[in-house]
């Protein structure tokens, strides 16, 4: 299975094909990168799932690789139906074409609410959590005219900056991005906020399992999603050393515009915002400023380019490395993460037995991933 290079049909999955993509995804060291990787590979996930040990035991693994049981997947699919929720696979017709154009993006999204919010362009926006008074009037009066100008706003409905755009932007639409499984909300307190989301026609969306309870780390994982669902992001009071510049870094490694909204020097809730201003983001003191920005690239949103899975057999990513080239390309690794580019020009192995080593590392928990799709080896 592959999904479109390019305008054309929509990839549409079956029950078995959604049940396989989620055992895949659930199945331990399997993220996104890795998920693309081994479909692309094998052309399809259940040819996957059946490979993952043999690959694992390759990378060197000392243990059996979890795989996601059917059980499990069936069950969860179970527990979403019975809240409302569905999965929405990458390349199928509701999956925000935003998002389908990030890399990594997410292969399969946990919907509840209505999935029509997510085709319209979005913009970000985030904050403090421990927002001022004035930061959250601001906020709810940004997001009042960045909906009314045709945009739904996407944000991580937590405390603060967050909940005030939410709440702004319910008549005109909105996204909420959980951190944990879309049955844990974060924080407990914006539960009414949150089913007011999904009654109002906005959606919640989550790349976590059902069950999961979110953790420190998982806020970045959530924070590119945030990102990669706009086509721009908007910072609202954020100190020098917070989740608010982390998504607006991600922004920025995704293409999207970036803004601030200044702050007084005196705040030190406002330091983050000065500074990306500094940096070169975009001005904002109304909401014209974002929509005047980011109203021409609406106009484009249905030509963003996918990045498609191939076919199994279509090029360099079926070869085999020989014995020798595994240990040159083991050789070359280290804990400096280095450019996969820039791995093959070394080794002067093919791509595809590049490919094929780091694909087997990975799922051995051996390689960590970088930005910009740097890699290097753990100790």
């Amino acid at each position: 299975m592959s999904l479109p290079a390019g305008p054309g049909p929509a990839l549409r999955l079956s029950d078995a094909q959604r049940l396989a993509w989620l055992r895949l995804i659930r199945s331990e060291n399997v993220g996104p990168i890795t998920f693309r990787a081994l479909v692309n590979r094998f052309g399809g996930a259940e040819a996957a799932l059946d490979a993952l040990p043999d690959l694992a035991s390759r990378g060197g693994s000392k243990k059996r690789i979890a795989i996601a049981s059917l059980s499990s997947a069936e069950a969860e699919l179970a527990l979403a139906e019975r809240l409302g929720a569905r999965f929405v696979g990458l390349g199928e017709p509701d999956y925000p074409p935003a998002l389908r154009a990030a890399d990594p993006a997410p292969p399969l999204l946990a919907v509840m609410g209505s999935a029509e919010t997510l085709l319209r362009p979005s913009v970000a926006m985030v904050g403090a959590r421990n927002a001022s008074l004035a930061g959250v009037k601001f906020a709810g009066h940004l997001a009042r005219g960045i909906g009314e100008g045709g945009f739904v706003v996407v944000s991580g409905v937590a405390r603060g900056i967050d909940a005030a755009a939410h709440e702004a932007s319910l008549p005109t639409g909105t996204i909420g991005v959980f951190a944990g499984g879309l049955d844990k909300p974060y924080p407990n307190e914006n539960r009414p906020l949150m089913r007011r989301i999904v009654d109002g026609g906005g959606c919640l969306v989550s790349e976590m399992p059902f069950g999961w309870v979110p953790r420190a780390i998982d806020f970045p994982r959530r924070n590119r999603i945030v990102a990669g669902l706009s086509l721009g992001l908007v910072v609202i009071e954020a100190a020098m050393r917070s989740g608010s510049l982390i998504s607006a870094r991600l922004a920025g490694e995704l293409g999207r515009l970036v803004f601030a909204v200044p702050g007084s020097p005196l705040d030190p809730r406002a330091a983050g915002t000065n500074r990306l201003l500094k940096d070169g983001a975009i001005l904002v003191t109304e909401a014209a400023d974002v929509v005047d920005a980011l109203t021409p690239l609406a106009g484009g949103l249905p030509r963003l380019p996918l990045l498609p899975l191939e076919e199994p057999g279509s090029g360099p990513a079926t070869e085999e490395p020989s014995e020798t080239e595994r240990e040159r390309i083991l050789e070359a690794l280290g804990p400096v993460p280095i450019d996969l580019d820039d791995l093959i020009a070394f080794t002067g192995a093919a791509p595809g037995a590049v490919q094929l080593v780091i694909l087997e590392l990975d799922l051995a928990g051996r390689i960590e991933r970088h930005s910009g799709g740097r890699i290097s080896l753990l100790a």
